[in-house]
């Protein structure tokens, strides 16, 4: 069986790599960008082009759909419909299963835990787009047309998520150059953060089991949630650098936004850090035995990452 990863540039894509190749898996890179890696098979292709995705996709295969676009309201109403609907498309006609890494944009703020059946109920733009294809997904597997996983993410960090990791960005990275962190509103809320490594083992383990498919799953997250400083604390141990943390206010980041438009789109989802955030992959856990790295263990395999790819 092929295992075609589309949108294999990033973090995510990378870490499932790693685990397919571990385990002897033959695998397809699918990605605009050329993707040099040993053992795989590299495709460029433009996800939003239904040829494109249909040329990339074999026969009986399982397919993880891993892209991420540029966090941009506009690109997202443009594009992330279209390239779910190409790739629901391209595995019917070759008969394959799909297996999409989503985040927890669609279920909104959540007072207590975040479970596999929290409502729909985004209070984001961003989120609302999700909420779309998650309902399409939905109508898919109701109809029996497809085999599908809908498997999601708290916020995440760890190797190879340089750039598109919020507790990377600004906590790990500036520790590593010896900068001071930072963090969006409140450090004194509970967070919970998904380790990339989890990730890729996870989504494998799900592929590889029939009975897991048309279902939503959380992917496997530490619980109890973490207070903020106390992983900042936790890596600046692990950093050997000091304590001291900068707190980004709200108005601080509307300011940013004037100048950054990454940091204006990001405005929106501030809900996610002024308040708890509570990921539970209890159901995942205890179907698979499966033990999620801890985040002193995930923080400083991190660090470590870091290091290794600065030498």
């Amino acid at each position: 069986m092929s295992h075609i990863i589309l949108g294999a540039g990033g973090p995510i894509g990378t870490v499932l790599y790693n685990e397919l190749i571990a385990n002897n898996e033959k695998v397809s890179l699918v990605s605009r960008r050329e993707q040099n890696k040993p053992s795989a098979i590299s495709i460029k292709a433009d996800l939003t082009k239904i040829d494109d995705v249909k040329n990339s996709v074999e026969v009986n295969s399982i397919v993880y759909l891993t892209a991420g676009l540029k966090y941009d309201i506009k690109v997202w109403r443009e594009q992330w419909m279209k390239i779910m609907r190409n790739t629901v498309e391209a595995c019917k006609e070759k008969n394959a299963k799909l297996i999409f890494f989503d985040n927890v944009y669609t279920l909104g703020r959540v007072t207590g835990k975040m479970t596999e059946d929290s409502p729909v109920n985004p209070c984001s733009k961003k989120g609302e787009e999700r909420a779309k294809l998650f309902e399409y997904l939905q109508s898919e597997i109701k109809s029996k047309s497809l085999d599908i996983i809908i498997a999601r993410s708290a916020d995440f960090y760890g190797p190879y998520a340089p750039a598109s990791s919020i507790p990377n960005v600004l906590i790990i990275e500036r520790l590593i150059k010896g900068r001071k962190p930072q963090w969006f509103v409140n450090v004194n809320t509970k967070h919970s953060f998904t380790f990339t490594e989890d990730c890729g083992k996870a989504l494998y383990l799900l592929a590889k089991d029939n009975n897991a498919f048309n279902q939503v799953w959380h992917l496997p997250t530490a619980s109890p949630a973490i207070i903020v400083k106390d992983f900042i604390k936790t890596a600046s141990n692990a950093a050997g650098a000091s304590k001291n943390y900068m707190t980004l206010s709200k108005w601080m980041i509307k300011l940013g936004g004037l100048y950054d438009t990454t940091i204006k789109e990001l405005y929106e989802m501030l809900y996610q850090y002024e308040y708890d955030y509570e990921f539970d992959s209890t159901k995942f856990d205890n179907y698979f035995s499966f033990k999620p790295t801890p985040y002193d263990e995930g923080i400083r395999k991190t660090i470590d990452s870091y290091k290794h790819n600065s030498n």
